[in-house]
């Protein structure tokens, strides 16, 4: 069973910076797609960014993109999620999850392990 423990998350002002970083337990962390997600209280979860197994391939919600970019070294066993010129629409707990992906649709990237979240939150 895949572990995963994100961090990074904090207050930060409308237009900042955040680099959120998610550590895995699991050896086989390169044989993942990668995803982060994120769920606003009494909203649903909704997708954020999700990556292939190699970082070759991304894909971004449309509310995301050009600001946020996710990446991962498998060497480290981690995924990252960088945040920039953020809102405080961005608000939320962010998780990341490991799962798979069929090639060419990580638009639906299918989470099967879950971190615990970690809270960002985006002063006006």
């Amino acid at each position: 069973q895949v572990q995963l423990v994100e961090s990074g998350g904090e207050l930060v002002q409308a237009g900042g910076s955040l680099r959120l970083s998610c550590a895995a337990s699991e050896r086989t962390f390169s044989t993942y797609a990668m995803g982060w997600f994120r769920r606003v209280p009494g909203k649903e979860r909704e997708r954020v960014a999700s990556i292939s197994r190699s970082g070759g391939s991304t894909y971004y919600a449309d509310f995301v993109k050009g600001r946020f970019t996710i990446s991962r070294d498998n060497a480290k066993n981690t995924v990252y999620l960088q945040m920039n010129s953020l809102k405080p629409e961005d608000t939320a707990v962010y998780y990341c999850a490991a799962g798979t992906a069929i090639p060419g649709l990580l638009g639906q990237f299918t989470p099967g392990y879950w971190g615990q979240g970690t809270q960002v939150t985006v002063s006006s």
